[in-house]
């Protein structure tokens, strides 16, 4: 029996470890539900990531000034670039069923720069291109020569369950939560429903058990569509639906590469928008072994890490020719939907891609999807990051946390994880921290650099950045065993080198398969 062959049966010669089943699951990775189920499906994990999705090129519009019509196809392209990019990385890349959408990571340096132009949105969103197609670039050689993957050997659970965690609660302070004026109402409706889709009624229908969330925000929709028609909800009212911004909408929007313009090349900007693209990576890594967590396959071997790296750049170079003036990276929000609903299906996913490609050009569409309020979406989050946290926490099951050095380690890069983020939102802007950093004693001159205190602080906001770096540093130095960090556990579950295979090697292994012509 081969390595690969032990791990996939769950034991090697060094012990009887098993690789979960995660009985859960409705749907493999691998499998391929019947179509008509697969687009509502497909349709339910984008719906998960819809706020941010939306929000984000809302805040880029806004920042920029951007008319109306404008913003409106910028939402359009964002979902265009996210079903491409989706469809690339679930078959060229990492063939894992993640989603691939803008990224907050890039929004701090992205609006540092439109700060510093100081003008018109027309100049303003082609250096925003530029700057995001070289950092991109970049991530696509970081990736593809297999930088990230070499430093699978140094990530521990002790590492990876601080960075999944802090990916569930990276959200924890959005206004969709926590503003002060929040409709309670509405949003516990709609946390109401989807608890009871996905955990009481699961077991009486079927639908309920793969549909809770497209269920839970249909229903909430429509509840607070009457309640605003009605007139009980008055447009100043936090749930408002306003459904004459769908019937305003143009059936059809144009969206084409360089539809801006042609991008421009600034090296500060560059710089800013690369250490977002840091930040990112960090991120999409913890994703990779959260979703391999949550659908019961073995962690992710160096190859596909490196794979799906660099399939993120390709997808955040097309982000730019696009012109969205953000990134695409992997979404958190579908893997928590996975462990709501059990669906892993990467075919689910490619079809909700498709999906999106082709709503991204239908107006109608998108502007139904921007008059989701926002406390249904903060509902979401509610349960789609409270469950990646706790898929977060289910890695500390391979660690000995009678270990002090264990548990020092993970609550240092929690506490930091969150606490320095929350710093530099009190700060404000990469402006403001690069006059703070100036002051520093001795190292002043350094950190008051532009580059510099714009790269600390883009990464020193991202709360899995920095507890990843926390965690990683203190584990590979802080005396442990193997066994303590988890790591001979682990790697008996992990997947073998030769168990993913590349997009070109089934190519290749197709064409050997397929005798030459005019052979005997």
């Amino acid at each position: 029996m081969t390595d690969t062959e032990a791990r996939q049966e769950g034991r090697t010669d060094g012990g009887a470890v098993s690789r979960e089943e995660a009985s859960f699951v409705e749907y493999g990775i691998d499998d391929r539900p019947p179509l008509g189920q697969s687009v509502f499906l497909g349709l339910q994990h984008y719906l998960t990531m819809i706020g941010a999705n939306v929000a984000i090129p809302l805040i880029l519009a806004g920042a920029m000034e951007m008319p109306p019509a404008e913003t409106a196809r910028l939402v359009g392209t964002f979902f265009v670039v996210s079903g491409v990019a989706t469809l690339l990385q679930t078959t060229v890349g990492n063939r894992y069923p993640i989603v691939q959408g803008g990224t907050f990571a890039l929004l701090a340096p992205a609006l540092a720069i439109i700060a510093t132009m100081g003008a018109g949105w027309e100049a303003t969103i082609l250096e925003l291109q530029g700057a995001v197609i070289v950092a991109a670039l970049v991530q696509v050689l970081l990736g593809y020569v297999g930088a990230l993957g070499r430093l699978k050997q140094y990530l521990s659970p002790v590492v990876i369950a601080p960075v999944i965690v802090l990916i569930g609660l990276s959200l924890i302070g959005v206004d969709d939560v926590t503003t002060p004026d929040q409709n309670w109402w509405l949003l516990g409706l709609t946390l109401f429903l989807i608890v009871a889709f996905s955990q009481y009624l699961d077991q009486y229908s079927r639908y309920a058990r793969l549909f809770p969330v497209l269920l839970g925000i249909t229903i909430a929709w429509l509840v607070a569509a009457v309640l605003s028609v009605t007139g009980v909800y008055g447009p100043e009212t936090l749930g408002y639906v306003d459904t004459a911004v769908i019937a305003g909408a143009p059936a059809v929007q144009v969206i084409t590469p360089l539809q801006w313009g042609m991008p421009q090349f600034t090296a500060a900007f560059i710089v800013g928008i690369f250490a977002g693209v840091v930040a990112s990576m960090i991120e999409s890594v913890g994703d990779y072994f959260a979703v391999a967590r949550i659908a019961g396959v073995g962690a992710p071997s160096e190859k596909r890490i490196n794979h799906g790296i660099g399939m993120e750049g390709v997808g955040n170079v097309f982000a730019g020719i696009m012109g969205t003036g953000n990134g695409s990276t992997s979404y958190g929000e579908n893997i928590g939907a996975i462990g709501i609903t059990g669906v892993a299906s990467r075919y689910v996913v490619q079809i909700g891609a498709v999906a999106m490609l082709i709503v991204g050009f239908i107006g109608y569409f998108g502007a139904l999807i921007t008059t989701i309020p926002g406390p249904i979406v903060g509902a979401l989050y509610i349960v789609m990051f409270g469950q990646i946290a706790a898929v977060g926490l289910a890695n500390l099951k391979y660690v000995d946390l009678d270990a002090s050095r264990n548990v020092f380690i993970i609550g240092i890069a929690l506490f930091v994880g969150l606490a320095i983020p929350e710093y530099m939102a009190n700060v404000g802007e990469a402006a403001a921290f690069r006059e703070i950093a100036a002051g520093a004693a001795v190292v002043g001159p350094v950190l008051g650099q532009q580059i510099v205190a714009d790269t600390i602080f883009v990464i020193g906001s991202t709360t899995m950045a920095v507890g990843g770096i926390v965690a990683f540093v203190l584990d590979n130095t802080i005396r442990g065993t193997r066994a303590e960090r988890g790591l001979e556990q682990w790697e008996q579950l992990a997947e073998g080198e030769d168990e993913f295979v590349t997009a070109f090697e089934r190519f290749r292994s197709r064409g050997e398969e397929t005798p030459a012509r005019g052979a005997d």
